[in-house]
């Protein structure tokens, strides 16, 4: 938004100077070193003193004079040699924040009804227990989602299932591969099914260490997920709903829940991705790389742009030379489709009741209206930045700028045990120094669920503590 307020005010000023003075300029914009000095600084008066032969505090005195001021500036000042610093009314700033953006909607935005913020949040690979750092995904989303609302905002509130990934793929090589195991002795492992899915997911890492030829069962796991066909895919299809149960009662512990659940084979299965790949092509985005180390592969060319400018390798790829899409690739799809721009809509039933709702192929009536968002955030760790920036890029490329602007990552840092923490999980011994950080792969982490259960008994033991005659039932409810 901020840069929208930049544009509109450099516009204003523009205006302001070829009227007084006949003159064409470019205002440039800078942030004050200090608050007390504004939100916004320009140094048009400076730039333009020797062209004008003024002084230049006489030049922004004039332009300030009977400036015409947007609804979200409270005032505008003369600073310095001749600066023109502009102080935001921050009510209204917070409040464009949560109805969208003050300034022209987008061509996305509804057509009747208040705009619709989308925020996508906690995002589980549905191939093990949720851990500590998914808990801190699914809290700053919920809290976002909760203010939004609370400030009467429309939100809809979306969690991303990867059902076709490398994580499910390597837990249905775990059980078929290395186990023998199969589809009905996986529907009969007792629960906690998460749990033995964290173990077996570690299991798999080592497994391929020790004869990485194995990786070719991952490769061909990977085709029937994407294909959605073949006894590897119904393997994850079934390892995937179970996990994903267990997340949704893990989330719904600390009160969390969600309206749709985006499950990527739908994204697949619906060619949303094949749409996407035709606009990137057609539009130049992409280039079918004929030689290097990305041989045979759709790539995004990134290079020489400014937000990608000194990274050693900016160029994306978008389709692997064996034909199989990166998770770029189907997250431009799926943010097409949040923004109304894909011309194809998904299929929905309800998940396992009748309060939430899933994508699929093939889907039931009289469902609710979702996506066609006016904004959109995606909660998602810092490590994502880069491909985040890559999404946007791919709107951008494809002529949506707005939308592109209208994209949001609300970044988090990562999540690290403790010395302490390290040990008492088993995880280093004591001559460890340092913090340790969690990692799935190779099945160091704290899961949601211990956490929450160690929580409700030192909390238990605190209250009975306290109050002495207490009954149990009582006790459970505190």
């Amino acid at each position: 938004m901020l840069t929208a307020f930049k544009r509109d005010l450099a516009s204003t000023l523009k205006r302001r100077i070829q009227d007084l003075w006949d003159v064409e300029h470019e205002p440039t914009v800078e942030i004050p070193p200090r608050r007390d000095l504004g939100d916004l600084a320009f140094p048009a008066a400076l730039h333009l003193a020797r062209s004008l032969r003024r002084n230049p505090r006489q030049i922004a005195e004039e332009l300030a004079d009977g400036l015409e001021l947007p609804a979200w500036v409270r005032e505008v000042r003369v600073e310095g040699a001749g600066y023109l610093n502009f102080f935001l009314d921050r009510s209204a700033v917070a409040s464009g924040l949560i109805s969208g953006p003050i300034l022209e909607p987008t061509d996305a935005a509804a057509a009747d009804g208040p705009p619709k913020t989308i925020v996508e949040h906690t995002n589980i690979n549905p191939n093990k227990a949720a851990h500590i750092g998914h808990l801190r995904n699914a809290v700053l989303g919920d809290v976002l989602v909760r203010v939004l609302r609370a400030l009467g905002s429309p939100v809809e509130v979306q969690n991303y299932i990867d059902d076709t990934g490398v994580q499910l793929a390597d837990v249905v090589v775990g059980f078929i591969d290395m186990e023998g195991r199969s589809l009905a002795e996986v529907a009969a492992v007792p629960e906690p099914f998460d749990y033995a899915c964290w173990d077996l997911y570690s299991a798999a890492g080592a497994w391929y260490e020790a004869d990485p030829a194995r990786l070719e069962l991952r490769s061909k796991t990977l085709h029937e997920l994407e294909n959605g066909a073949g006894p590897r895919a119904e393997m994850g299809r079934l390892i995937s709903r179970r996990v994903v149960s267990r997340h949704l009662a893990t989330m719904a512990r600390i009160d969390v829940g969600y309206d749709l659940l985006t499950h990527e084979a739908a994204i697949l299965g619906l060619d949303f991705f094949s749409l996407a790949f035709e606009k990137l092509k057609a539009s130049g985005a992409i280039r079918l790389e004929a030689g290097g180390k990305n041989e045979g592969c759709w790539v995004m060319p990134l290079a020489g742009t400014e937000e990608f400018d000194g990274l050693e390798d900016p160029d994306k790829v978008i389709v692997r030379s064996d034909g199989t899409v990166t998770y770029v690739g189907k997250d431009i799809a799926y943010q097409l489709w949040k923004f109304g721009l894909l011309d194809r809509d998904f299929q929905y039933r309800f998940w396992e009741d009748e309060e939430l709702w899933e994508t699929t192929t093939d889907g039931v009536e009289g469902h609710p209206a979702f996506g066609r968002a006016r904004k959109v955030v995606n909660v998602i760790d810092a490590r994502q930045s880069y491909l985040q920036k890559v999404v946007r890029a791919g709107l951008e490329a494809l002529g949506y700028r707005a939308e592109a602007e209208a994209s949001i990552h609300f970044a988090y840092e990562m999540v690290s045990l403790s010395i302490s923490t390290a040990r008492q999980l088993g995880y280093v011994d004591d001559d460890y120094a340092g913090s340790l950080e969690m990692s799935g792969r190779k099945g160091i982490g704290v899961k949601a669920d211990d956490l929450l259960d160690q929580l409700v008994e030192k909390s238990r033991e605190e209250i009975a503590s306290r109050n002495r005659e207490v009954d149990s039932d009582r006790l459970d409810e505190l």
